[in-house]
């Protein structure tokens, strides 16, 4: 029988829960990757799907530049890509933007167990305004970390131990969801449990989780 949130809550002590965004908040890996495609077709350079999920998907947009561009880049190298870049994305997402299936109920129900909440994103701060600007769910967050407040990005655990400290929880004690490989090695590094959600990748590339999940509909 499938445990619900407040069966794992209890049986795993879990103090906190935090989340990443993109897959995980909302479904919209798809728009990254054509927001991708879109914004390097000048340049000459193809990703395909898979090469995406590998190397970019998880990742702040300063390592995913590099990555395309093959080469090391300044932080305002990094910051003027990422703009430019997500800028494309939000313009090609707005029209279809939705909360992950069951994401609402989860939220409120562990609001009402009194759970503290997080969000833990490779993204930037103009991507989190624009969920939030689209979803009504700001309130349910207590810390947001995003890829300006850290150094290195997943799959290095930083982001959330910086996380698991903003909440002053000890990282045993929260649970992580996820959608990206990289992101569940970051929370496992980490000592956290990770819930991971098929969204983006298959599910038998998400092994390192502790549960797998198509959406919060599971729970």
């Amino acid at each position: 029988m499938r445990e619900n949130i407040q069966q794992i809550i209890e049986s795993r002590q879990i103090a906190a829960v935090i989340f990443d965004l993109d897959g995980t908040l909302v479904d919209n890996n798809a728009f990254h990757l054509k927001s991708w495609m879109k914004y390097i077709s000048d340049l000459g350079i193809v990703i395909t799907e898979e090469e995406y999920n590998a190397n970019i998907n998880g990742r702040t947009n300063h390592d995913a530049a590099e990555y395309i561009y093959k080469r090391s880049l300044t932080k305002e190298e990094g910051a003027t890509f990422a703009l430019e870049k997500e800028a494309v994305y939000r313009e090609m997402y707005a029209p279809h933007i939705a909360p992950v299936p069951g994401l609402m109920e989860l939220l409120e129900k562990l609001k009402q167990l009194e759970i503290p909440m997080a969000i833990a994103t490779s993204g930037i701060q103009p991507n989190i305004d624009f969920l939030f600007e689209h979803i009504p769910i700001k309130k349910y967050f207590s810390v947001i970390v995003n890829s300006a407040h850290i150094i290195k990005g997943k799959p290095d655990p930083e982001i959330y131990l910086k996380a698991s400290a903003l909440l002053d929880v000890r990282p045993y004690n929260c649970l992580v969801f996820e959608d990206a490989v990289v992101g569940i090695k970051s929370a496992k590094a980490a000592g956290m449990e990770v819930i991971a959600l098929s969204t983006t990748h298959p599910k038998e590339e998400l092994f390192l989780a502790d549960r797998i999940i198509a959406d919060y509909r599971e729970l």
